[in-house]
């Protein structure tokens, strides 16, 4: 009788240790899926939005960010290029605005509405970051170390459908202050893939413009996978970008 009990008394204790431990495992789990956000993107945040020396508004890193992280994702209303073309007509305003990035031929992000910062990072022609198409889903990842207090930038790769002259430049212009920069956001040899340095992955392409009251910063931006050429709109020019496809 006292052998019964003991083995019982056994097999109930084992089984709440079974139940603590599927309790602990569970706890983890959820530490671990509350430092990553959705898209494996870092969480909390790394980096906050303040005036920038470059243009505007930037991103700044608020901690060490290794190479390869997941910054953020580049989020927005996502719309067709005919809606795009007729919200953001860069043809007949004075300057480019809007906050585009083309996912495909058919869809693209507009960052004015329901965006996040990451419409905020700045472009530079020697970037520390890049953008990264996962899935159809656009994310901004590190290209190398980032040292807290460090503005984040990455290549916009601007593409215009016409030859590139002095006064579409002057119209899209950069002063990022790199040793490589070359005087403006559009990329004169599509082919070449833009700003983007690891060749394993395929170029995405980004539209990109500037805010009110400032030269160089980002406000619209297209984007479009490399080595896949987007339609020409007959009588409108098409703004592409560099991010790549993983």
């Amino acid at each position: 009788m006292r052998t019964l009990e003991a083995a019982r008394t056994m097999a109930k204790r084992k089984g709440e240790k079974s139940k603590d431990r599927g309790k602990v495992s569970k706890e983890r789990g959820a530490r671990k899926k509350k430092k990553r956000g959705s898209g494996g993107v870092a969480f909390p945040r790394p980096f906050t939005v303040r005036e920038s020396d470059i243009q505007g508004l930037g991103g700044f890193a608020l901690r060490w960010i290794r190479a390869g992280e997941r910054i953020v994702e580049y989020v927005g209303e996502r719309i067709s290029h005919d809606v795009a073309d007729a919200r953001y007509d860069d043809d007949d305003a004075k300057r480019h605005h809007t906050f585009l990035f083309t996912v495909d031929d058919d869809t693209v992000i507009d960052a004015a509405v329901d965006g996040n910062e990451a419409r905020f990072i700045n472009h530079s022609c020697d970037p520390n970051c890049e953008a990264v198409d996962y899935r159809g889903r656009i994310f901004i990842e590190a290209l190398r170390d980032i040292a807290p207090g460090e503005e984040l930038f990455y290549d916009y790769n601007f593409e215009l459908d016409e030859p590139i002259t002095p006064e579409l430049k002057k119209r899209y212009p950069c002063h990022c202050g790199a040793d490589n920069c070359r005087g403006t956001i559009l990329v004169e040899d599509p082919e070449s893939g833009g700003g983007g340095k690891k060749k394993k992955k395929k170029k995405k392409k980004k539209k990109s413009g500037k805010k009110k009251g400032g030269s160089g910063k980002k406000a619209g931006k297209k984007a479009s996978v490399s080595g896949k050429k987007a339609a020409k709109r007959e009588g409108k020019r098409r703004k592409k970008g560099g991010a790549k496809r993983k």
